[in-house]
């Protein structure tokens, strides 16, 4: 006996939000019915966007969210419905047709049953990540994010393509490097060649400036020993004059002592006894020794110098490979470390090569900024010689002219300029060779070198920089100018950067001046012949100030 059954139309079984066939059926005040989970997710999506509940079917729309009321009845239909298709396809043997053919998302998530409440999984729960049915939703996950199977699997299959995306980027990334490892064995093998002959290029260098200067110790040291050698003949050649005259005062003493007349006796007895204290030997008590005992005690302590200077320099080069190597490795990808290895390798022989250039001393002019840092000599404004009008600060580092209104009666020190507005650094430059820079800013200023005893109260051109012997001065306004004992030479170019450096060699007698930017732009050479140590000066004109840069800092 079959089963009555009222026969209805399709779309009235199907819900118009998903459509598909009603999974759990719910009333709305207005009368439409929807899958409960539709309309749920509907009107979640109207509160987040701060609208009113509305019925998709008739736009009716609802002052508060309404309370659902599940409709039993028609969810009967819906089974009813479900179990007569069931039978139909048993009977035609669909059943077996649909096992072969694969089948779509929407007939897998109804064919799966939740083993709780054998109901349909088709809800995902995305607070937990479970596929759940609409049953688990109001049961065990209140409050949760829920979206549907089939929402959820498009948004998770967008996220693996944009993982796939990323891999592949990663992957031609991984490629990419290692090819350049590959390409970095032979730069590897050409770079430690190269390093190697650097090396021993710069260690040939220091041998032959030691033979050099050996050869010179001991130009040195033969001619100590023809000067000993002389003062040794000059010594013999005076101790045998002097043995004669005194074997020629011994006969005379004998004479005198054989001599019977008492009156005769004591008339030449005060000449004889004169004559002989004062061509009495005094032998010198001078060494002729001692000039290689001093040579040699130098050599000895440049020795242990040298010695100490290599074995400290030789462990810092080392230490820092390590400490490089080490630092590297911590947080570095394998390809990466590789790569930033040999980067700091070349370094590292850059910098063997700064460390024998400094070992040598070879006497090579400089050519780059970094050429000249090697002389590099820290100075400071000495406030007790700056005229009144100046005021220093910024660690006795910067100088410029005192505000108008606040000048106020400063302390008279005997040492300062009493009419120039001129001011002398506290070191004096007396070294082989010195460095420094300075940094100017605004209109007309002199950048000097002087002697201490420049005068400093004259109101004359004596107490001006390079106003007489005592000092030399660049002169820098809309061109530049180099002055001494009032004569000045005018240089052709004109200023282009505010930094100036300053070179001198005070044993070799020369001053010259750059400006310094990118690259070292020569202004003048100044040859003289330094009598005594030179201090550092400058003078300010209008709206100016100059600053002495510090190189430790680069």
């Amino acid at each position: 006996m079959t089963e009555p059954h009222t026969p209805v139309k399709m779309n009235h079984l199907c819900c118009s939000i998903c459509s598909e066939f009603f999974r759990n059926p719910a009333t709305i005040p207005c009368g439409h019915n929807f899958c409960m989970l539709c309309i749920q997710s509907c009107w979640d999506n109207h509160e987040t966007n701060n609208r009113l509940c509305s019925c998709p079917e008739c736009d009716r729309t609802f002052p508060s969210r309404p309370q659902l009321i599940k409709n039993t009845t028609l969810a009967e239909i819906v089974r009813d419905k479900d179990r007569r298709d069931s039978k139909k396809r048993q009977r035609s043997g669909e059943s077996q047709q649909e096992l072969k053919r694969p089948r779509r998302s929407t007939e897998t998530s109804r064919s799966t049953l939740c083993l709780k409440h054998k109901k349909p999984l088709d809800v995902y729960c995305c607070t937990d990540e479970q596929i759940i049915c609409s049953q688990c939703t109001s049961a065990q996950h209140q409050g949760h994010r829920i979206g549907l199977v089939i929402e959820e699997r498009r948004r998770k299959q967008e996220e693996l393509r944009s993982m796939q995306t990323k891999i592949k980027q990663i992957l031609q990334k991984q490629e990419t490097k290692r090819e350049n490892m590959s390409k970095m064995f032979q730069q590897i093998e050409d770079e430690a060649m190269q390093t190697v002959d650097d090396c021993e290029s710069i260690i040939v260098g220091v041998i032959d400036s030691l033979q050099k200067h050996f050869l010179s110790v001991k130009r040195l040291i033969t001619a100590q020993g023809e000067a000993a050698a002389a003062q040794v003949h000059d010594s013999l050649r005076n101790l045998k004059v002097k043995v004669e005259e005194l074997k020629k005062r011994d006969a005379e003493l004998d004479h005198l002592a054989q001599n019977q007349s008492n009156i005769d006796f004591l008339q030449k007895w005060p000449s004889v006894r004169l004559l002989c204290e004062e061509d009495h030997l005094h032998p010198s008590n001078e060494d002729p020794l001692l000039s290689f005992k001093f040579t040699n005690r130098a050599m000895e302590q440049l020795g242990r110098q040298l010695e100490e200077f290599c074995d400290k320099e030789f462990a810092l080069i080392s230490q820092t490979i390590d400490s490089g190597e080490q630092q590297e490795s911590e947080g570095e990808s394998e390809e990466d470390d590789m790569q930033q290895r040999c980067e700091a390798s070349v370094s590292q022989s850059r910098g063997l090569s700064r460390v024998y250039r400094t070992l040598t001393k070879q006497k090579v002019e400089p050519k780059t900024r970094e050429d000249f840092l090697q002389y590099a000599c820290e100075l400071s404004l000495d406030s007790s010689t700056a005229h009144e009008d100046l005021i220093v600060f910024e660690g006795d580092k910067e100088v410029m002219l005192r505000p108008q209104k606040c000048k106020n009666p400063s302390i008279c020190y005997p040492q300062r300029f009493t009419w120039r507005r001129q001011v002398l650094c506290r070191e004096r430059l007396q070294a082989e060779r010195c460095y420094y820079e300075v940094e100017v800013e605004g209109g007309m200023t002199e950048i000097a070198l002087a002697y201490k005893g420049i005068n400093r109260k004259s109101r004359t051109q004596l107490s001006a920089f390079g106003g007489d012997a005592n000092s030399w001065s660049l002169d820098r306004s809309s061109n530049y100018s180099v002055s001494h004992k009032s004569d000045s030479i005018q240089l052709t170019a004109p200023p282009s950067h505010p930094r100036i450096g300053v070179y001198l060699k005070f044993k070799e007698g020369t001053l010259s001046f750059y400006e310094v930017s990118d690259s070292m732009k020569f202004l003048y050479k100044v040859e003289a012949e330094f009598t005594e140590p030179l201090y550092a000066g400058f003078w300010l004109g209008e709206k100016c100030r100059i600053r002495i840069c510090d190189l430790r800092q680069n």
